[in-house]
């Protein structure tokens, strides 16, 4: 349901609670890599509680709507949505603001400074400030709903060539920044599996397209949907056409990429996928991992070093690899500080992502299948070959008037 839509946890927890790390240990061999999953824990997920909108505000609401549900759909840290009708017969979800988040937002970022930096003074290897830097670049964007719904228009139209892909419409008339109004959308959530048994909806066919569209916005538009849990991503049949959708919600979170870190992001996936280990360390040394390489690709990968080195295309997720990631949590906090630190702030977000993506086909059973890496394989050639026709037409252009000027002089 459009409830879904919600948030689960903060700005401030999203960009690294959530976040999945995995890390390559450089004191091993390298046919010896243990990778882990890190920061589940690390932050403190905020409790929705849903609140009474205030009275002058339900009054305000009545005049607005034929009806409106006091009792919320759903409730998140940051804001909740309740169901409403509009004059005209349409179904409308409000998503409305805490009225105390704002200024509870300030202080939550301050608390979560002083404890990093407390964290930092007893073990200074860990050096986790790049959050609170985050949180503060961040927490406005996500606060202002009308950034939410531009980015949510700003993304239907950049995709949609793809018609299985759903994003609710705005309604500008009755949106301001801190209440969004949007269009309702009904549906169960992308890892519901009995959602998708009862309405017959191909799970593989989920995974497939929600790969499109991520290789899409990553590596050929660099503007990125950073918080695609389960609650913010629906399936369901359309009602006219009866044909699976996927339906994006909340768009207070995107990441644009610079061009030149795109296009190394699109090398190194390649090289990851192909197996080229010449070019995995040549790209992650241009991504800033360093000598932290190893560890960088399997944080992208989540693989072991030994499917890093093969190809991951072209080697199954084993049950063995999945559990020496979670048996090996935890144990190199330090190498893991350092690589967070090293890496442009846009990779990130992107990290997060792709944990999530991750999480949604592990639970689809979906993991490592070959449409995917066939998928984001197109999306990184044709990235690639766009960036090389711009750069041959601005050389065309350059020669053109340098001949002109000498000409003419």
């Amino acid at each position: 349901m459009a409830a879904r839509l919600l948030k689960l946890s903060s700005l401030a927890t999203a960009v690294f609670a959530s976040s999945g790390f995995y890390f390559y240990n450089k004191q091993l061999d390298l046919s010896d890599l243990s990778v882990v999953r890190f920061g589940r824990a690390a932050a403190t997920v905020m409790i929705p509680q849903p609140y009474c909108l205030p009275s002058y505000l339900l009054s305000q609401l009545s005049d607005l709507f034929v009806s409106f549900e006091e009792k919320p759909q759903g409730a998140a840290s940051l804001a909740q949505v309740h169901k409403a009708v509009l004059h005209d017969g349409r179904t409308v979800a409000l998503k409305i603001q805490h009225p105390k988040v704002q200024t509870q937002s300030s202080k939550d970022i301050m608390v979560m400074e002083v404890l990093l930096k407390a964290i930092h003074w007893l073990f200074p290897d860990f050096a986790f400030m790049w959050l609170v830097e985050e949180a503060k670049k961040n927490m406005p964007l996500e606060l202002d709903f009308l950034n939410e719904g531009h980015n949510a228009e700003k993304v239907a139209s950049m995709l949609a060539h793809f018609p299985f892909l759903k994003v609710p419409m705005i309604h500008w008339d009755l949106s301001t920044k801190r209440i969004l109004t949007m269009e309702f959308i009904e549906g169960g959530q992308v890892n519901d599996k009995n959602y998708m048994k009862e309405h017959d909806i191909n799970v593989n066919e989920i995974s497939e397209n929600l790969g499109k569209l991520y290789s899409e916005m990553i590596f050929v538009h660099g503007f990125v949907h950073c918080d695609p849990h389960p609650g913010n991503v629906l399936v369901r049949k359309c009602p006219q056409s009866k044909k699976m959708e996927i339906v994006l919600l909340d768009h207070g979170l995107y990441q644009a990429l610079q061009p030149d870190f795109r296009l190394n992001y699109c090398r190194l996936w390649m090289s990851l996928i192909k197996g080229d280990m010449s070019g995995v360390e040549r790209y992650s040394r241009r991504l800033g991992a360093g000598d932290l390489y190893p560890l960088f690709a399997c944080v992208l990968t989540a693989r072991s070093w030994d499917a890093v080195n093969a190809g991951i295309s072209s080697v199954p997720v084993t049950h063995a690899e999945d559990v020496e990631i979670r048996t090996n949590a935890a144990l190199y906090l330090p190498q893991i500080s350092d690589l967070l630190n090293r890496v442009p702030r846009q990779m990130l977000l992107l990290l997060k992502t792709n944990d999530l993506l991750r999480g949604i086909e592990t639970t689809l059973q979906t993991r490592a299948a070959s449409s995917s890496f066939i998928n984001m394989s197109r999306c990184c050639i044709r990235a690639m070959a766009r960036s090389e026709a711009m750069n041959s037409l601005l050389s065309t252009s350059l020669k053109k008037r340098l001949f002109y000027l000498r000409i003419s002089s």
